[in-house]
């Protein structure tokens, strides 16, 4: 979704981002506005069981995106 899309979701909830804003954040003020977590891009383990947030399958690619690569068991 683009930051365009996000912010004209924004709108029709009564929210104003300031310039500057991510996109990460803003998804979470809209998250908070609509009463549930905001907790997109922090998807451990690549796993989230709100199915229904419109902001899933975005949100495993972010939390992937973002956990820290992982190191190769020593041999």
């Amino acid at each position: 979704m683009k930051m365009k899309e996000i912010r004209s979701l924004g709108q029709q909830l009564g929210l104003k981002f300031p310039v500057g804003m991510t996109k990460i954040e803003a998804v979470r003020c809209i998250q908070r506005a609509e009463g549930n977590f905001d907790c997109f891009g922090r998807a451990e383990q690549a796993f989230c069981d709100q199915a229904s947030c419109m902001f899933h399958t975005e949100c495993l690619s972010v939390s992937k995106a973002q956990r820290p690569p992982e190191t190769a068991a020593p041999n």
